[in-house]
């Protein structure tokens, strides 16, 4: 008897489990931008390691090995004065030697507004600037995003110098 009540207790506990809100996968679609800024007096991302042993002319060779960390805003639209909604936040190197010009991109997306604030996502992958579309998986999140996981799709929108404001259409699958 002791058997056959626990047996039905694991099976309503099992049940009523299988019913929660927290269990059902989400699927989530932002979209913002991103303004790396290089240049001028106040820049958003800063070289902190590269190559000076380099005496080629190739400039995409002069540039392997440089890592840049940064700390970027992500905005709604692509004026940097609209509406603040987080901060990208990471290291990206450059990857490639010769024919193009690729990044290793290690990001966390931290949204500090709106309906996502406090949630982040990540992203690792690799990143050819130069492409008009590039797919990057995303491969964590937390707060709404707990255990994402999903992909991001990014834009360049405009390009000033080494200064790039790139839009960003991301999918998550999260819990």
């Amino acid at each position: 008897m002791a058997f056959a009540s626990k047996f039905l207790l694991l099976i309503a506990f099992l049940a009523a489990v299988n019913n929660t809100d927290a269990l059902k996968q989400k699927v989530t679609q932002i979209q913002f931008y991103m303004h790396d800024i290089v240049g001028g007096p106040e820049p958003t991302a800063v070289r902190v390691a590269g190559r000076s042993n380099f005496t080629g002319q190739d400039p995409i060779a002069a540039m392997f090995g440089s890592v840049f960390v940064m700390d970027n805003p992500l905005t709604v639209t692509p004026n940097i004065n609209s509406t603040l909604v987080g901060r990208a936040q990471g290291i990206y190197a450059m990857s490639s030697q010769e024919n193009e010009s690729s990044l290793l991109m290690t990001l966390t997306y931290a949204f500090t507004s709106g309906s996502y604030n406090d949630s982040t996502f990540s992203v690792l992958g690799r990143n050819p600037v130069m492409s008009e579309v590039r797919e990057m998986p995303v491969v964590g999140g937390t707060g709404k995003f707990r255990l994402a996981r999903g992909y991001c799709l990014a834009r360049t929108y405009s390009m000033k110098g080494m200064d790039a404001v790139i839009g960003y259409n991301v999918t998550l699958l999260h819990y």
